[in-house]
C-alpha cells in the first residue's frame, strides 16, 4: 500500500486484517498515533503472503516456529500462529511437529560450546585425540544419526568424543518428526533455517548447514528467500512489548 496525504486509517485496518488477522490492541494503537509507519510496516511484514511461493500453512509454520523458539518465546505471537496456520489448513500433527523441530535449537548450548572447549582443552594441553579411531558404539551413533537426519557435518565430531551417549539421546529426539513426521523434508529444513536466522538466534553455522540441506531436498533460492523474509518480521514485536506501556505512561501523565 503507497503512501498518501490523506490517511485512511479503516482501509490500513482492513489490509491488515486481510493479511495477519485483526489489529491487537498495540497494532491498533500504532494505527492511530503513526497511520504512516504502520502502512509502510505493514507492507514490510505483507510482503511474503502477497507473493511467493510457499503454501500459506508453510508461511504460519515457519512464523510459528520463529515466535516460540527458545529465543524468543512470544507466547501471544504464537498463539496468533498456531491459530493462522490451522486456519490456513495445517494439521494439528503439523503444528507439533513444527514445535518438535523447533525444539531442537537446544542443541545450539553445546554447538556453541563444544569447539570452544576444544579449543580450551588443546590451549591448556590436554587436546581431544581426533586421530584415535571411533569406538563401535562412536560409530553406530554417528551412523544412526546420518541416517536419520540425512547428513552429517564435523561440527557433530566433538560430541562424539566427548559424550557420545548423550549426542545418542539428542540424536533419537531430533530424528522423531524426521521418523514419524508428514511435513516434507524441505519444509522441516525451512523451519530450521528460520529460527537460526531470527534475530534473536543468528546461528551461522547451523544456518548454513540448514540452507545446505534445504537446497539438497529441492528448495529453490525464491522459497529460501521468503523463508528469511517471514523471520524478518520479528522487529515489529518491539510494538507489541513496548506501545502499551507508553499508552499507560500518558494516560496516567494526564
Amino acid at each position: 500500500m503507497s503512501e498518501t496525504t490523506d490517511i485512511d486509517r479503516q482501509a490500513l485496518r482492513e489490509a491488515w486484517t486481510e493479511v495477519h488477522g485483526p489489529p491487537n490492541a498495540a497494532a491498533e494503537q500504532l494505527l492511530e498515533q503513526n497511520p504512516r509507519y504502520f502502512a509502510r510496516a505493514l507492507d514490510f511484514t505483507a510482503h511474503a503472503w502477497r507473493r511467493g511461493p510457499l503454501a500459506p500453512k508453510v508461511k504460519a509454520l515457519i512464523l510459528l516456529a520463529v515466535d516460540s523458539a527458545a529465543s524468543h518465546l512470544n507466547r501471544d505471537g504464537a498463539v496468533d500462529d498456531v491459530r493462522r496456520a490451522l486456519a490456513l489448513g495445517a494439521s494439528p500433527t503439523e503444528v507439533l511437529e513444527t514445535l518438535e523441530l523447533t525444539s531442537t535449537m537446544g542443541i545450539h548450548a553445546a554447538n556453541t560450546g563444544v569447539p570452544i572447549l576444544l579449543e580450551e582443552l588443546a590451549a591448556a594441553g590436554r587436546p581431544i585425540d581426533f586421530t584415535r579411531p571411533l569406538s563401535e558404539r562412536q560409530e553406530e551413533i554417528k551412523a544412526q544419526f546420518t541416517a536419520k537426519r540425512g547428513y552429517w557435518n564435523s561440527f557433530w565430531d566433538g560430541f562424539l568424543r566427548l559424550d557420545a551417549e548423550f549426542f545418542a539421546t539428542y540424536t533419537a529426539m531430533s530424528s522423531h518428526p524426521w521418523e514419524h513426521g508428514t511435513l516434507e523434508p524441505k519444509v522441516k529444513e525451512f523451519i530450521y533455517c528460520a529460527f537460526d536466522a531470527s534475530a534473536t538466534h543468528m546461528f551461522e553455522i547451523g544456518l548454513r548447514q540448514h540452507i545446505a540441506n534445504a537446497i539438497r531436498y529441492g528448495a529453490t533460492a525464491e522459497e529460501l528467500m521468503e523463508v528469511f523474509e517471514l523471520a524478518s518480521g520479528i522487529g515489529i514485536e518491539s510494538f507489541a512489548l513496548a506501545l502499551p506501556a507508553l499508552r499507560e505512561a500518558v494516560e496516567a501523565a494526564q
